[in-house]
């Protein structure tokens, strides 16, 4: 036996001042359409924003559904509706931002388990890494320079006979 040890490095801007221009611009987007989620159940609005290659920027929020796995997560709803609309663009950056409604947040909240394999997929098939920010409602911002650093251990085509 071996052991295998893996690593994630972060990483962690004070606020959304210390971020570039251009990401504090798409994370503002992020901000606008988690204002827009539709979570009358769970009370957790998540928005997402993509910036793509062609200069397109795709936004999603969550959408709950009292039957509750049909609802989707921000970043997948994004993520989709890109890859629908826009199927030879490569995913350049994502931001995310999430907060309770009755609870707003200050730490960074990460995209879900679902929501990273769905895109490590379209950071495998476009064989480029995407940048991802994340964020509460405000406080501090999060960067991953991959979504691999955030799953390391990916499951892909590769293990599909």
């Amino acid at each position: 036996m071996k052991e295998v040890k893996l690593e994630s490095k972060l990483f962690v801007y004070e606020n959304l001042e210390e971020l570039p221009s251009d990401v504090s611009d798409l994370m503002e987007k992020a901000m606008l359409a988690r204002t827009r989620a539709y979570a009358p159940y769970s009370n957790f609005q998540v928005g997402a924003a993509l910036l793509l290659d062609n200069g397109e920027v795709v936004t999603g929020n969550n959408q709950e559904n009292a039957s509750y796995p049909s609802g989707l997560c921000a970043e997948r709803t994004a993520i989709y509706y890109a890859g629908a609309q826009y199927p030879d663009a490569k995913i350049v950056c994502m931001t995310i931002s999430a907060t309770a409604i009755n609870a707003p947040t200050s730490k960074p909240i990460p995209p879900c388990g679902a929501c990273r394999q769905a895109m490590v997929e379209y950071e495998i098939k476009q064989d480029e890494p995407i940048e991802i920010y994340f964020m509460g409602e405000m406080g501090a911002v999060a960067k991953s320079d991959s979504v691999l650093n955030l799953l390391p251990y990916v499951f892909d085509k590769s293990v599909l006979f």
